[in-house]
């Protein structure tokens, strides 16, 4: 690997040593000023450069990130860990195994093959419940569910037991993106290789739309195709282009009798008038101070209903109290916590904004209780004019024929075309 920038260097923690590729070592642009999310693919291209897939070139053109341009500059981001659902994870530890013996049969070592980056498989989308409603009801489901899929639950364990950098979540631990919150999510790993201790971000590719909800405790993350993880348990990096950054900034904090989910129901709804696919969408601001991480991670679980590519907190000391309250080691929380200071990664009150490509402003002190569409999030509907709404809906049908002789129904603002007896 190469270091253009003499990035890399030692940094100390507790009188540990670990290390590190610094970011303040790239002088050119302002490194200092780009969005938290856009420091962590500075980070991972500083640390995969090899004048190949990553190269100088293209850690300078992130250094130089011009927030109004439109993208047009691509980059190999290589995630630091893949996590599957069962329903498509089951067809990739397939591939792997079928790798396998691809190799022995052309006299190589079936060893050889091994997912290089951490990859970790989460069995709940295939669960069914067959008894609810009694005291026995998980004991009964459980036995039904390894009995009907005793074949791939053998296959799972050979797996688990033949490959390094791969393991699986049990059935009834929790939904996925769930898991990788309060279990899976490292923040910033800590790799010890051929006795070269190293710290760097977690960033995740994921087989669930919903793997965003890990953007809640800072971790940068998405979710992609089984060929998209495949290829990165692979150690196959993903093209991207640099994207635009929206950041999202709140002030202020949810009046008494408004939820996490009034606040989601209003941000989509801002964020869909504002169109975000294909962007990041970062949140800062002191309004994060009166934030809980659980409803960051709400916020974060909502990109795909609004279609953002992420929807990204930055990590500071309500990152940490998560942490320590969902029982991580309190060794691995202080090396988050210096790491995110020094590499310039940390939230702070007062903290000047970064660049954004540009941006949206929320008092949450004005959001109220809301109805959801129900079916598409952003037809939000106000609590207190619920009423007015309902009746609006209840008001006469009106109907005209056309030229043709279809009936024209209008019901207020929404209109649809009824023929002649139906």
């Amino acid at each position: 690997m190469k270091d253009s920038f003499g990035a890399r260097s030692k940094f100390n923690v507790n009188g540990d040593d670990y290390e590190i590729f610094r970011l303040d070592a790239v002088k050119d642009g302002h490194v200092e000023r780009l969005p938290f999310s856009l420091k962590i693919l500075l980070e991972n291209l500083l640390r995969f450069e090899d004048g190949r897939d990553v190269t100088r070139e293209d850690i300078l053109a992130l250094a130089h990130w011009d927030p109004s341009a439109t993208p047009n500059i691509e980059i190999s981001f290589t995630p630091s860990r893949v996590i599957l659902q069962d329903f498509t994870g089951v067809p990739a530890v397939v591939d792997l195994a079928a790798m396998r013996d691809a190799v022995v049969k052309l006299g190589g070592n079936a060893e050889s093959i091994n997912p290089l980056s951490p990859a970790e498989l989460v069995i709940d989308h295939s669960v069914q419940i067959d008894n609810y409603g009694t005291a026995n009801a998980l004991d009964l489901n459980n036995k039904i569910e390894f009995n009907r899929n005793r074949e791939r639950y053998s296959f799972l364990r050979w797996g688990q037991e033949a490959l390094d950098n791969f393991r699986v979540v049990p059935p009834n631990t929790g939904v996925i993106h769930q898991v990788n919150v309060e279990y899976l999510g490292r923040v910033v790993f800590d790799k010890t290789t051929d006795g070269n201790r190293e710290a760097y971000p977690d960033t995740v590719v994921g087989t669930d739309s919903h793997t965003t909800m890990i953007n809640g405790i800072g971790v940068l993350g998405w979710g992609v195709g089984g060929i998209e993880a495949e290829a990165a348990m692979l150690g196959q990096p993903i093209t991207m282009l640099i994207p635009n950054v929206i950041g999202f900034k709140l002030s202020g904090s949810l009046k008494e009798g408004t939820t996490a989910t009034d606040l989601v129901l209003t941000v989509t709804e801002m964020l869909r008038e504002k169109g975000v696919v294909g962007k990041f969408v970062e949140f800062f601001g002191d309004g994060l101070d009166t934030l809980s991480l659980a409803d960051r991670a709400t916020l974060g679980n909502m990109a795909p209903e609004f279609g953002s590519t992420c929807a990204i907190f930055p990590i500071d000391d309500e990152t940490l109290r998560y942490l320590e309250l969902t029982g991580r080691d309190s060794s691995h929380i202080q090396l988050i916590e210096h790491y995110a200071k020094e590499q310039g990664l940390w939230r702070y009150s007062g903290q000047s904004d970064p660049l954004y490509s540009d941006t949206l402003e929320l008092d949450m002190g004005t959001v109220e209780a809301s109805l959801a569409g129900p079916t598409r999030p952003q037809d939000r509907i106000p609590l207190g004019s619920a009423d007015i709404v309902y009746r609006d809906h209840l008001n006469p049908i009106t109907a005209k024929r056309d030229s043709d002789g279809i009936a024209q129904v209008s019901l207020n603002k929404h209109n649809t075309e009824i023929k002649d007896g139906s």
